[in-house]
C-alpha cells in the first residue's frame, strides 16, 4: 500500500516508476529550443545577395511560424541589428507547415519543425563585416507552449 500511494505521488509529480521498479525522472527540458548553425557568408561586392540563416528546432518542439494562424500566437521573427558595410532588407521566412494536435484536432496551427531557413536579402560593401540578431520565437511540444524565448545569432559576412 505504501508503495502504490509513493508511485502515485510521484507519477503526479511528474516522476514515475519504470517497469524495472526504477525511478523514472523526466529530462530536463532545453534552455532554448532553437539553435542557429552559424556558417561565414562569401558575397560579391556591392552586388544583390542572399544570406541564408539555418536555424534547427530540437526534436519533439515546434515553433510557431511568422505567420501563425491566431492572433494570441507569437510569430517567430528575426531583428536584424544594423551592420557598417551592408544595407539588410527584411527577412524573408519560410512557410510553415500546417499541424493539429491532439490538444485540439479540429485547428491546425503553422509551425516549424526540424529544419528552417530564414533569408536576408543583402547589398554588402567589400571587406568581412559581422551581422548581429535576434530570433525570437515561443517553442511547444504536444502538451504545453513555453514562455517566449530570444536566441542570439551573428553572421560573418565576406564581401568581395
Amino acid at each position: 500500500m505504501r508503495h502504490t500511494i509513493a508511485a502515485a505521488v510521484l507519477l503526479l509529480s511528474g516522476i514515475a516508476w519504470s517497469q524495472q521498479g526504477t525511478l523514472a525522472v523526466p529530462g530536463p527540458k532545453p534552455k532554448q529550443y532553437v539553435s542557429y548553425a552559424a556558417e561565414e557568408q562569401d558575397l560579391a561586392a556591392g552586388k544583390k545577395a542572399v544570406l541564408e540563416l539555418r536555424f534547427h528546432v530540437t526534436e519533439g518542439f515546434h515553433v510557431n511560424s511568422h505567420t501563425p494562424k491566431s492572433e494570441l500566437l507569437i510569430p517567430t521573427k528575426l531583428d536584424l541589428q544594423p551592420a557598417t558595410g551592408v544595407k539588410a532588407s527584411p527577412a524573408e521566412y519560410p512557410a510553415g507547415t500546417l499541424y493539429s494536435f491532439s490538444f485540439d484536432p479540429s485547428e491546425k496551427l503553422d509551425v516549424y519543425t526540424g529544419n528552417f531557413t530564414v533569408k536576408v536579402p543583402v547589398i554588402a560593401q567589400a571587406g568581412s563585416h559581422t551581422m548581429n540578431a535576434v530570433l525570437r520565437y515561443q517553442a511547444c511540444d504536444n502538451a504545453a507552449c513555453y514562455p517566449p524565448k530570444s536566441l542570439p545569432v551573428q553572421v560573418v559576412v565576406t564581401a568581395k
